[in-house]
């Protein structure tokens, strides 16, 4: 059988990594289809129920700035808020929340639905349509045969899938549902080197029988930053719910050691997969951090109609009754009801340095990659990976040239460049350290960051984006305000800084000069010159945080007008690597491997030289000579 439509795009997948890479082209008016097991499933969050994180944050706001549907989603069905790293500055202040589950995927789904351009069919693909190194289509298990210009494959754990829980093993990418066999397997099939890396999730815990008393309630907090700049504020009757902490006990220790022979890591049942650092599970925690009396454990709330819990830091692949007795083995859980148990995944993975910076595949053209497919673990990561490769699957079928996010830009952007540059041998999850420009890549200017290309290819529209504008006048106004007047000293203000001990005035002074003072905020200043009724708590943490790292942040940007010129020295696609004799051959094999597109990129390649970047520069710009030399004779002619 054979569906005659065309598509523009197909995306292969309904998690995080497929909503936005089939929103991205159906609002960008391609026709679309996702291809997904069961539409009741799009949208799932398959490991914890929250949205963000130290990192990932960054991350959910520039899905959103780009035109995105993650940000709206959390904001929307978030049962807590939290803004990490807020007694530091804005560079590495990060927003998390839990989410209602159930709720979030359903808002997902309709989302879904209700899209123009964005068909949905149920079934599993199986082989790519693959002629002359050029993707033509997908057939799936069903035998349905569907032609495409683009295709974009997000099948998270489900490519090899494997689950573990102690000796016994299940096919599937998630509990209930088949792994993807045949898809491995056409890839592999088409030349693709296939990794494998694990991951796991925990028991789920029966909420009605957990005793609180014992916990320690963590709380929203009592002001919620949204997610979304589209969101303006959080209603305060929202109905929020408390997370909780309790730890590790060393009984609980007692038990993970005398079982750890069952644990498939440490059983020599997986074998050849790698596991994931940041987030390891309780039995690799305890041989890694062998003297550590107890571990952290959250207990986060799966819902609000939901008497269910997620205890977050005791991920295990132990046998079910195993994990039952180390449930028990914690404060709080003494008594409490396994819903679930919790088990190790392992699954494929297509080395990210077969990729371009727009997630095409260097082996097949129109073939798009993202999410843990990637290497990368997170529902964030996954997500920034769908939407930038959704605009590019848009861009290819138009025409038009890929869009390629800047380090200086975007986490998103590091990301990518992190992938596709370097690779990845374990899960590859973001944090702010790994952004070397956070002083001016925030959460906070986000929208001012991305909108205008959110904008550009239609994803955001023009009155919203001249929302964003509008906002960004009257922050630079207040700044060049702040910079341009002073104060002069008077006794009322020098009573309100001796409150803050702050030293006194003895002279006039600028004003963007008294906010540079730790001790002295935007509203203290507005004291003196009329607070703007415009400017909206955001944006006068905004002003805050501009004038109080005033000096870094034009350091840092100072740092990336630096590098800039070689990110903007594109490499040809015809050069000959092996006429370039001065380079040493490891050097000449690694850019032949990954195909760097510029020489930024190049420079960031592990064993990359700087000689060799110089060399390379010197090289293209022969080449450009002899190109415009041979135009300008074919003109004489």
């Amino acid at each position: 059988m054979s569906i005659q439509k065309i598509y523009d795009c197909i995306i292969i997948g309904g998690g995080h990594a497929g909503v936005e890479a089939a929103l991205a082209p159906a609002r960008m008016g391609c026709k679309t289809l996702m291809i997904t097991l069961s539409f009741d499933t799009i949208g799932q969050m398959s490991c914890n129920p929250a949205i963000g994180g130290v990192g990932k944050g960054q991350i959910v706001k520039e899905i959103d700035a780009l035109g995105g549907e993650m940000a709206i989603a959390a904001d929307k069905t978030a049962i807590q808020f939290r803004q990490l790293n807020s007694s530091k500055g804005q560079a590495v202040r990060s927003s998390r929340c839990q989410s209602d589950r159930v709720l979030y995927k359903e808002y997902m789904q309709r989302v879904v639905a209700a899209q123009e351009n964005l068909d949905v069919l149920e079934d599993m693909a199986a082989e790519l349509i693959v002629d002359n190194n050029e993707i033509k289509g997908v057939v799936t298990e069903g035998g349905v045969e569907i032609k495409a210009k683009t295709v974009i494959i997000t099948a998270g754990t489900f490519l090899n899938g494997r689950m573990h829980c102690g000796p016994e093993i299940t096919p599937g990418g998630r509990i209930g549902e088949p792994a993807s066999i045949r898809l491995a397997q056409s890839l592999e099939s088409l030349g693709f080197k296939i990794l494998t890396f694990k991951t796991g999730t925990p028991p789920r815990i029966d909420g009605k029988t957990i005793n609180f008393d014992k916990l320690i309630p963590q709380s929203s907090d009592e002001k919620p930053v949204p997610f979304s700049f589209k969101t303006g504020s959080i209603p305060k009757d929202k109905k929020l719910l408390c997370c909780y902490i309790t730890h590790t006990s060393e009984k609980t220790h007692d038990i993970i050691k005398a079982n750890m022979h069952l644990s498939p890591m440490y059983s020599g049942q997986i074998t050849n997969a790698t596991g994931v650092r940041y987030c390891p599970s309780i039995e690799d925690k305890l041989k890694k951090f062998p003297d550590r009396q107890t571990h952290q454990v959250f207990l986060e709330p799966d819902g609000l109609d939901a008497d269910i819990y997620y205890p977050n830091g005791v991920s295990t692949g132990l046998p079910a009754d195993v994990q039952v007795e180390m449930i028990h083995s914690i404060r709080g859980l003494e008594d409490a009801d396994m819903l679930l148990p919790g088990y190790s995944i392992e699954h494929s993975v297509i080395p990210p340095t077969e990729l371009t910076p727009c997630l095409e595949t260097k082996r097949i053209k129109g073939l798009f990659l993202a999410g843990q497919v990637n290497g990368t673990t997170g529902y964030e990561e996954a997500a920034g990976q769908g939407i930038i490769a959704g605009i590019n699957a848009a861009l290819k079928v138009k025409g038009n040239e890929p869009f390629i996010l800047g380090r200086d830009e975007a986490y998103i952007g590091v990301l990518i460049d992190d992938l596709v540059t370097k690779g990845t041998e374990e899960p590859y999850r973001m944090f702010t350290s790994r952004v070397e420009y956070r002083l001016i890549v925030r959460e906070d200017n986000a929208d001012k960051r991305l909108c205008k290309y959110g904008y550009e290819f239609g994803l955001l529209d023009k009155e919203y984006y001249e929302k964003v504008c509008s906002k960004y006048r009257a922050i630079e106004e207040e700044l060049e305000c702040l910079r341009s007047n002073k104060v002069s000293p008077t006794e009322e203000i020098n009573e309100e800084l001796k409150k803050r001990n702050s030293s006194l005035l003895k002279y006039p002074e600028y004003l963007s000069d008294l906010l540079k003072r730790p001790e002295v905020n935007y509203k203290m200043i507005a004291l003196f010159r009329g607070k703007k009724e415009m400017l909206t708590d955001c944006m006068i943490e905004s002003i805050e945080y501009e004038i109080k790292y005033e000096g870094f942040i034009a350091r840092q940007f100072k740092d990336v007008e630096k590098f800039k010129h070689i990110e903007h020295i594109k490499i040809p696609k015809d050069i000959n690597y092996d006429e370039i004799s001065s380079i040493s051959n490891e050097i000449r094999q690694k850019l032949k491997t990954f195909e760097p597109v510029n020489l930024g990129q190049a420079n960031r390649i592990s064993g990359v030289t700087p000689a060799a970047i110089s060399i390379l520069m010197i090289y293209i710009k022969k080449m450009k000579l002899e190109s415009n030399r041979d135009k300008n004779n074919a003109n004489e002619y």
